[in-house]
């Protein structure tokens, strides 16, 4: 069964590491955000990119599902005392990754070569493509103004109530090279439990073309990053909220109608299951929540084999 997965953040992450247990690399590719990229003390930062490479790859930080393992901060202990900005913090490790990135840039390769070539020396079997090399920046709109999505993120710590969102240079942002051939290969899409609007709604724009009614029809099946009215990690149920809508796997399935055939939801939310089943999607209910590398490879071998059923 091959897979296209659309993943950003460390919901996203985690399950892109679940599938990548359990599929050979010529059966999966992995589609990330790069729509919260930002340029911070001169280098090109990829939050979501990292977070998932480094997932794939073993070396992630377990508790905060960010960064590296076993990282030091002398770097940026060192740039606050100077009086530089601290508030997106930097480990060594992964400053190590930002400035090759930012060299390579400036060299003239492309994101997705630059990709390639971490995954590499990463040891990284498995495809994993930025959504586009040209790029894309989320804005945030607050009851503050416009926030640069890092800004909101990390610096203000999302206590902005969110009014909406869109994306800078979306539509000038073709498809990297490889989306459109994996896609029309794919058995299945499948959208992680990520942030709908910060991490999956910017790879659709962008991904567009790809999946619309001209499109190889593919199925698509999404996995609610909400179990219960809350998020795992993230402020994905907080925007929710703030934007009027009650936070569930229901709300997140109604925003992916039209577009999603599948949709996976947590057990604690099964009484959901008639209200997404009248938006016409089949559903399936199972244990969402990810707490250990086992529990990454169990939901997808459980989603494999609800997709499977109909493949």
């Amino acid at each position: 069964m091959k897979i296209v997965a659309l993943a950003g953040g460390v919901g996203g992450a985690k399950l892109a590491h679940g599938l990548a247990q359990v599929l050979p690399p010529e059966d999966l590719t992995i589609i990330v955000n790069t729509g919260d990229d930002f340029e911070h003390y001169g280098l090109y930062i990829c939050p979501d990119l990292d977070t998932v490479c480094y997932t794939l790859a073993g070396i992630a930080n377990s508790e905060t599902g960010w960064g590296r393992a076993d990282e030091s901060w002398n770097a940026v202990e060192n740039l606050s005392k100077l009086g530089g900005p601290d508030w997106f913090k930097l480990g060594d490790k992964d400053l190590g990754t930002h400035l090759e990135r930012t060299r390579r840039l400036k060299e003239g390769y492309s994101l997705s070569q630059i990709t390639r070539d971490f995954c590499k020396a990463w040891g990284i079997g498995h495809t994993v493509l930025p959504m586009s090399d040209k790029p894309v920046r989320t804005f945030v709109e607050t009851d503050e103004g416009e926030l640069a999505f890092q800004e909101y993120f990390v610096h203000r710590r999302c206590e902005p109530r969110v009014k909406g969102f869109w994306f800078d240079g979306v539509d000038k942002a073709e498809p990297v090279r490889g989306a459109r051939e994996a896609i029309q290969s794919a058995d299945a899409i499948v959208i992680c439990p990520s942030n709908p609007w910060a991490s999956i709604d910017p790879i659709l724009r962008v991904l567009s073309p790809l999946l619309s009614g001209e499109g190889p029809g593919v199925r698509s099946v999404a996995v609610s990053p909400i179990i219960g009215g809350e998020t795992v990690k993230g402020p994905a149920a907080k925007m929710f909220r703030e934007m009027g809508i009650e936070p569930s796997a229901l709300a997140v399935a109604n925003h992916y109608r039209g577009l999603v055939t599948d949709f996976v939801l947590d057990e604690i939310d099964a009484q959901l299951i008639e209200g997404i089943k009248g938006l016409n999607m089949r559903t399936h209910v199972t244990n969402t929540l990810m707490k250990s590398h086992e529990d990454r490879k169990r939901l997808a071998v459980d989603m494999l084999n609800f997709i499977g059923r109909d493949v």
